[in-house]
């Protein structure tokens, strides 16, 4: 049972930990930049300040995002901490109550007799077997799925500014003089749109549920950003709130 779960659950638990980091760290990165990008690229403001703007957000958003995963899977982790020690506890100090624990779960997988009687043998023989089975059999828990927290803030960090970077990209050309801020914020919303149709569709993989739905979900999110951002830029530029022409 063990030498089971060490090939099949662990390592996938492990993986769509650090995957889930990767998923919303890049996304959210294009996202916020584009957001940036195309607000202010609709105010008509200079392109320097639009890429200094986009760093900013970028940069800030990117340690916002990794500060909030430390502190929520440090949070998830202690308490799952807590409850491996209360179940250590019990297993040391009653014994015959968790054992019971055992029979009745076996019993509702349909195991009797015998064959019951094997399986909770064979379970309580071995105090890490037994934890363990409590852990997730009972509590449907497992510290590994949650991941180490700094571990998971550098890859949010990381992935967030992947992703906040690829908007802001066609805004250097502009300042080669090759294209024009429009021109910039068109392919700023391209790029974002197919990598957060990609994104989105490994999201949708990993949820077991259509890449195809999941990457244009994803994608149109992001194109609705971009255009809330230029027709707010757009709308207080002509207000004459902002202009820097």
């Amino acid at each position: 049972m063990n030498r089971i779960s060490d090939r099949h659950v662990e390592p996938h638990i492990k993986e769509s930990s650090y995957i889930r980091d990767v998923v919303f760290g890049f996304g959210d990165g294009v996202n916020t930049s584009l957001g940036i990008v195309a607000g202010i690229g609709g105010a008509t403001i200079g392109v320097d300040i639009v890429i200094l703007a986009a760093i900013i957000g970028m940069f800030t958003g990117a340690k916002a995002m990794a500060v909030q995963n430390y502190l929520a899977v440090k949070s998830q982790k202690e308490i799952l901490e807590s409850e491996i020690e209360r179940e250590e506890y019990e297993i040391e100090n009653k014994p015959e109550d968790e054992r019971k624990e055992i029979e009745q779960i076996y019993k509702a997988k349909g195991f009797e007799g015998d064959e019951l009687k094997l399986v909770v043998d064979r379970i309580t023989s071995d105090k890490k077997i037994w934890l363990k089975t409590m852990l997730t059999e009972e509590l449907g828990l497992n510290l590994e799925i949650i991941g180490n927290p700094i571990k998971g803030a550098i890859v949010m960090f990381v992935s967030f500014l992947i992703g906040g970077v690829l908007p802001i990209l066609p805004y250097f050309i502009v300042k080669i003089g090759f294209i024009n801020n429009f021109v910039a914020l068109m392919i700023a919303i391209s790029i974002s749109l197919a990598s957060s149709f990609i994104i989105g569709a490994i999201k949708g993989r990993l949820a077991k549920k259509s890449w195809i739905k999941g990457g244009l979900e994803m994608s149109l999110l992001g194109t609705g950003i971009a255009l809330l951002g230029y027709g707010i830029g757009s709308e207080m530029n002509n207000l004459g709130v902002v202009n820097f022409e």
